[in-house]
C-alpha cells in the first residue's frame, strides 16, 4: 500500500501532488484518528479481559467461602 496515495469515492489521489495543504492536513488528522482508535480498541480489549478475570476470581472466591461455610455448618 502506498502511503502517498488515498482513494476517495473510487478515485486515487497522490497526497503530495494532487491535494492542497488543507486536504493534506485533513488526511493527517484522519490517519491520526484511525491510529488512536486502533490503540484505544487494543487497550479496551486488555481492560475487558482483565475485568473478566477479576470478576471470575471474585465469583470463585465467593463460592469457595460459601462451600466452606456450608461444610462448617454440617460438621
Amino acid at each position: 500500500m502506498d502511503n502517498n496515495v488515498v482513494t476517495i469515492d473510487g478515485k486515487e489521489f497522490n497526497i503530495e501532488k494532487d491535494l492542497n495543504k488543507d486536504q493534506q492536513y485533513f488526511i493527517n488528522q484522519i490517519r491520526s484518528c484511525q491510529s488512536k482508535s486502533a490503540n484505544l480498541r487494543f487497550e479496551l480489549d486488555q481492560i475487558t479481559m482483565s475485568q473478566d478475570a477479576f470478576t471470575n476470581k471474585l465469583i470463585t472466591s465467593i463460592k469457595t467461602d460459601e462451600e466452606a461455610s456450608l461444610a462448617s455448618e454440617v460438621s
